[in-house]
């Protein structure tokens, strides 16, 4: 197996990982805005988030001096500040279920970005599961009453628009020069939290109401939803096209909205669970289709030899 083919499916089990982890944050970020405001939950996320990569950095005796650093600090005001911002903006009004699969509009608008700004096209056999995959989640907004909260709906596609662009920036940085993930996840997530902190000490919010279910989710949005997660997805960028790490995440809000249905009585409709296993099926399709890929290459040098 060659190396690009093993870090292709190690991208495979990042991603597999990371819609785990995603999935079910939606019913853990909802049930932490409960206890603060959705500003001063942000903003703590990302902060102990980015000290936890620190201190990671520290103990793997790793340099600290950042790199890139004005792309990184774009690339943390965008996947940070306004993507993580906007979605716990979102969940104040919104579903948690519902918010996340607008909010996974995501990789349909990577596609269009990586596109115009990575010139990655996808191929005629890999529309099948883009064309699946866009049917399964307007099933899944079908039900959606657009005169209802409209707000928060609006804030969670926008929230995968600057999702989308900090993808673009991402895999950008990564490719005109060599970073060391760990290090750049911890300082963009780090200069993505300076806004936010800096806004919730300036605007009035609510008191945190501490408790251990409150911490319990706060800490779990700083370690495995931020800190480790943006490093999985950093890492299946720098070895997919962008397109496809993208359209890879879109199990994440079908467990979004299945833990929310269990845990917080979000029921789904028919018409949405057919949408889920609609998305299921492009992702099975889209994985399939890139191993096979990588085994052509492979069976020809095999010939070869």
């Amino acid at each position: 197996m060659s190396k690009s083919s093993q870090n292709h499916r190690a991208a495979f089990l990042c991603l597999f990982v990371l819609t785990l982890i995603w999935g079910y944050n939606w019913v853990v970020m909802k049930i932490g805005i409960a206890y603060a405001s959705a500003l001063d939950f942000a903003a703590m996320r990302l902060a102990l988030g980015a000290l936890s990569l620190f201190l990671a950095l520290i103990a793997l005796r790793k340099p600290l001096k950042p790199k890139a650093v004005p792309g990184t600090i774009l690339l943390g005001l965008m996947q940070n500040t306004a993507t993580v911002g906007l979605i716990t903006w979102a969940l104040v009004n919104g579903g948690a279920g519902k918010t996340a699969v607008l909010n996974y509009t995501m990789p349909f608008w990577l596609l269009l970005f990586s596109w115009i700004f990575l010139k990655e096209n996808l191929k005629r056999s890999q529309w099948l599961s883009v064309g699946m995959a866009i049917a399964g989640l307007l099933l899944v907004l079908l039900p959606l009453d657009l005169s209802s909260g409209l707000g928060s709906k609006i804030i969670a596609v926008g929230a995968g628009i600057c999702w989308a662009i900090s993808a673009v920036l991402a895999r950008r940085l990564q490719r005109d020069q060599t970073l060391d993930l760990l290090s750049m996840a911890a300082w963009q997530m780090l200069f993505g939290s300076i806004p936010l902190a800096i806004a919730a000490w300036l605007l009035p919010t609510q008191p945190i109401l501490w408790s251990p279910t409150f911490i319990a989710a706060l800490l779990y949005n700083a370690v495995p939803a931020a800190a480790i997660a943006w490093l999985l997805w950093f890492y299946a960028l720098n070895n997919l096209p962008v397109g496809t790490a993208g359209l890879s995440t879109l199990a994440a809000p079908v467990i979004g909205v299945l833990a929310a249905w269990l845990q917080l009585g979000e029921r789904p409709s028919a018409v949405e669970g057919l949408g889920m296993v609609l998305i299921l099926v492009a992702l099975t399709v889209n994985a399939v289709q890139t191993i096979q890929a990588e085994r052509k290459p492979e069976s020809a040098i095999r010939g070869q030899v």
